[in-house]
């Protein structure tokens, strides 16, 4: 979870006020550094908000942290779909970083899809096995980053583009549900396919027929 700090902040022996705001960092982070901001007894009122512009306290989000360390938190998912026009056939592919109880994981999964009708749906049934994914680790009420090398579904996705074709309606709208189910607050992040590479190879690999499932602790 990532939070910026903003600190009314008086200067010493003068009536001059004035108002700091930091730049986004991680909420352990967020926390010494205030304590540090606090010391020097000039501070007058001092707020945290995080990446949708929630405010918190001090006391509220060091709760929340202590909550959240035992759950799958600070989630980076990569997705990507490879397409087989032939056989109407595609290979999915799904990484996810996350942390846990102060550690650091990964989970590498493909999947084949079939009676797909173009890369776009095979990019979108890449989300999809990702979301699974996430649902599966348990993860709920957190933000989520997305990267893909699909512009199309992420920016249909976060609403910069318009969605004509009903099938991807279809997507968005189960994708969207999910999100909601899970509590999940997305942030679609397009990359390009160097920076794609990890799960790009585990849907080359489900076209292929190797099957790859791994939770791995970095």
């Amino acid at each position: 979870m990532k939070v910026s700090i903003t600190w009314e902040y008086k200067a010493q022996n003068s009536k001059v006020r004035t108002t700091f705001t930091s730049q986004l960092m991680a909420g352990t982070e967020a926390i010494q550094l205030a304590k540090d901001i606090e010391k020097t007894g000039r501070v007058q009122s001092l707020v945290f908000h995080d990446e949708e512009g929630e405010p918190w306290t001090k006391k509220e989000l060091d709760k929340l942290l202590k909550e959240v360390e035992t759950e799958p938190h600070n989630l980076l998912v990569y997705f990507d779909g490879g397409y087989n026009k032939e056989h109407r056939v595609a290979g999915l592919g799904a990484v996810i970083y996350f942390e846990q109880n102060g550690k650091s994981y990964r989970i590498r999964k493909n999947e084949v899809a079939e009676a797909i009708d173009s890369n776009n749906d095979a990019e979108y049934a890449a989300f999809w096995l990702a979301l699974r994914e996430l649902e599966a680790l348990g993860t709920h009420h957190l933000p989520v980053v997305f990267r893909g090398d699909s512009q199309v579904v992420l920016n249909q996705l976060g609403g910069e583009w318009p969605v004509f074709e009903d099938r991807e309606n279809r997507w968005v709208d189960r994708i969207e549900a999910k999100l909601t189910e899970l509590g999940l607050k997305p942030h679609y992040e397009p990359i390009g396919r160097a920076e794609n590479k990890e799960a790009d190879m585990l849907a080359t690999q489900a076209l292929n027929g190797e099957v790859i499932f791994s939770h791995k602790q970095l």
